[in-house]
């Protein structure tokens, strides 16, 4: 038989001593659990404004119970599919233990206020997620991914020393509450260091550009484990940008500075991705982006719109990779086709539905109709509504009249409803020292905005793929360390 006559069977599941195990179903139901008393907590503090703390160690505020129903919700999603998707595994019950211990680990992280406790509640996650990327222990990719996402994960929890030794060392304060009643009383050179650190390792957590390649080399990790990293790992980063928004916010320059990190990784990780064809690839590349999208709007003052932004991306993105099999196809050249032309109504239908889009916006929220860096907000909006229209009028199979008619129609009301969850979100995060606090529009915010309307453009109409050498840079830029791949291309079986 030679080698293209080859066929390939799938044989059963295999049943490997895991079936007298009760630990997958024990933490599974733990986790909904968890996630039912979150919504509880959630609510009771909608209507009633409650929040509680133990004096010095935690606060459960606005924050910290939106992101108890949020991690809560994603972990026993992770779980429950994991219960398929683990079986047969024989560290079956050791990956759910790491997973729910992840879990408990984000809900101490978001509600401490005891310095000491957030640091080794930071430190505690990064090793869980790095032991998830080496959780296959047959092979030697999964730990060497492993060993470099580690060594990330400790030089961010050190910035984050740093940052924390340095405050308390300027305020004497040893909890987050109590550095941010203390910052109007301090010298600005220590915060500025402080601020810097904070913003380090922000990026390494959250995988900004030039930290991107522990993402990019995690694909060891078990599709689940995936899902949770990048709906949830990576909002770190968001999460420490606010809690400790006093300190980043006290000198305009630092977050001039964190927008224009952002902002390029924001870029960047939109072009890296246009010249991937590995599925889980282009979702690193997007949540490199999208991490930009959220950091930036941090450094626009908007912390309510980034804390919107990484729950609604936790929710699409957790959707992509738990159904990211379903986006292996097998096509030939001929089917290779990029879709049809928008023409000219298409274009006029797309071009009206952005516009509208940013009114929506402007008007349901409030941002975007004063003379400041709500602006580039509602300018981000209308971009990403271009771009998502454009693609609908594209690539659907609808007839052209009611395609163009059902744009506006379908994307104006989930514009609406992303409005919404930001006013909800914004009236939860009421109290939190530096929140609802826009930064004043100065040239850099237009120059920022005139690189995305450029990179849309140069996107859009494809410019950018002229360039060899370009298309070569883009694509070194992602590849990661050799002993992290999992299957070199020569080794690939032709059946």
């Amino acid at each position: 038989m030679t080698e293209h006559e080859q066929s390939t069977t799938v044989g059963q599941r295999p049943n490997i001593t895991t079936g007298d195990s009760r630990l997958p179903a024990l933490f599974t139901r733990l986790v909904w659990l968890l996630w039912v008393a979150s919504l509880g907590t959630l609510a009771l503090r909608l209507v009633t404004g409650w929040t509680w703390e133990l004096s010095g160690l935690v606060v459960v505020d606005g924050l910290t119970v939106t992101m108890w129903a949020t991690v809560t919700f994603f972990s026993g999603i992770v779980h429950s599919y994991s219960r398929r998707y683990m079986a047969g595994s024989q560290r079956v019950d050791r990956f759910f233990a790491r997973v729910f211990a992840f879990t408990l680990v984000v809900m101490v992280l978001v509600a401490a206020d005891s310095l000491a406790l957030f640091a080794a509640a930071w430190l505690a996650m990064g090793l869980l997620m790095a032991a998830l990327i080496g959780h296959v222990r047959g092979w030697p990719q999964a730990r060497t991914a492993a060993t470099l996402a580690r060594r990330y994960f400790l030089a961010s929890s050190a910035s984050l020393a740093v940052a924390l030794a340095t405050l308390w060392w300027v305020t004497g304060a040893t909890t987050v509450s109590g550095i941010a009643a203390a910052v109007g009383t301090v010298e600005s050179l220590p915060l500025i260091f402080a601020a810097g650190a904070l913003l380090v390792a922000a990026m390494v957590q959250s995988a900004l550009v030039p930290f991107q390649a522990w993402l990019l080399s995690s694909m060891t990790a078990p599709t689940p484990a995936s899902a949770l990293m990048h709906a949830g790992f990576v909002n770190a980063g968001g999460i420490l940008l606010l809690r400790f928004g006093p300190v980043v916010s006290v000198e305009p320059g630092v977050m001039l500075l964190i927008v224009v990190v952002g902002a390029t990784s924001a870029l960047l990780g939109k072009v890296l991705k246009s010249v991937q064809t590995d599925v889980k690839r282009q979702l690193g590349c997007s949540t490199v982006g999208q991490m930009g999208f959220m950091i930036m709007q941090a450094g626009l003052g908007f912390f309510g719109a980034a804390i919107t932004h990484l729950v609604l991306h936790g929710f699409y993105k957790a959707y992509q990779f738990l159904s990211s099999g379903g986006e292996i196809d097998h096509r030939g050249p001929a089917d290779a086709k990029t879709g049809e032309s928008t023409g000219v109504a298409g274009l006029a239908a797309v071009v009206v539905t952005a516009l509208a889009g940013g009114v929506v916006f402007a008007a349901l929220t409030g941002k975007g109709t004063a003379l400041d860096s709500g602006l580039l907000l509602t300018l981000l909006v209308v971009l990403t509504t271009l771009h998502a229209a454009r693609e609908t009028v594209r690539h659907t199979s609808l007839p052209a009249t009611l395609r163009f008619g059902a744009v506006p129609l379908v994307f104006l009301p989930a514009i609406a409803v992303y409005a919404g969850v930001y006013t909800v979100v914004e009236s939860l995060l009421v109290g939190l020292p530096a929140v609802g606090d826009p930064a004043e529009l100065i040239v850099v915010h237009g120059v920022v905005a005139v690189a995305f309307v450029a990179a849309y453009l140069a996107i859009e109409s494809g410019v950018y793929r002229r360039s060899t050498r370009l298309y070569a840079a883009l694509v070194n830029a992602t590849q990661p360390p050799t002993g992290t791949l999992l299957t070199p291309t020569e080794e690939y079986n032709d059946y």
